[in-house]
């Protein structure tokens, strides 16, 4: 049965305020962007978008020639973007209100953000449809959250209920990377927030779709 109901219902609840809570990992949200080593002109996707915070630095990435495909699927969160990108009048970024593993994007793209999207990240059939729109040796980023190394106990209790509510999978958190780090080469990954986070970078393999 797919969690995706059960998610979006928990959005509902946190996206007002969602854009005040993620202030404190907006230095991570930067630094994953500057992992994509973007390029003016290029493509990128940033998978499971929320309120479209990653967007403005996305588009100075790949600059006005450039694109920013996006999809969220908390009909709450997504008005939010929608509301950004009309404010902002920012005409290349194409957005729409759908699932990871439902979306078709209307063109392929150089790289991907996978910024604090767990559930999405542990979905393979979510992972094998992003992964299968990157052109081949795109550039692959994700942050998110991990436990603790097993011996810290009950510490990790701190972190399952850090993600519960925000994700349907908050015991799912040993090595959350591991489905699109399968489909990648050079993956790397570092913790972050003390042990309690992650940020990784991959390129996509050339042989995968």
């Amino acid at each position: 049965m797919s969690p995706n109901p059960l998610v979006i219902e928990r959005y509902r609840r946190h996206a007002a305020g969602y854009d005040g809570s993620a202030e404190r990992t907006m230095g991570l949200r930067r630094q994953a962007i500057a992992l994509l080593r973007l390029q003016p002109g290029q493509t990128v996707i940033d998978a499971g978008a929320g309120t479209g915070l990653s967007y403005a630095g996305l588009r100075q990435g790949v600059g006005l020639q450039g694109r920013v495909l996006a999809f969220e699927q908390s009909p709450e969160m997504f008005a939010l973007a929608q509301a950004r990108v009309l404010r902002e009048r920012w005409t290349n970024v194409w957005h729409v209100n759908e699932t990871a593993e439902t979306v078709r994007l209307p063109a392929s793209a150089d790289a991907v953000l996978f910024n604090y999207v767990h559930d999405i990240c542990r979905s393979p059939v979510a992972v094998a449809n992003i992964l299968s729109q990157l052109e081949p040796g795109a550039r692959v980023v994700m942050a998110g959250m991990k436990f603790l190394p097993w011996w810290t106990g009950p510490l990790n209790l701190l972190v399952w209920a850090k993600c519960r509510p925000y994700s349907a999978r908050p015991g799912d958190l040993w090595q959350p990377w591991s489905e699109v780090a399968a489909r990648c080469t050079d993956f790397t990954w570092a913790p972050t927030q003390g042990g309690m986070g992650y940020i990784a970078s991959g390129i996509l393999r050339a042989d995968f779709r």
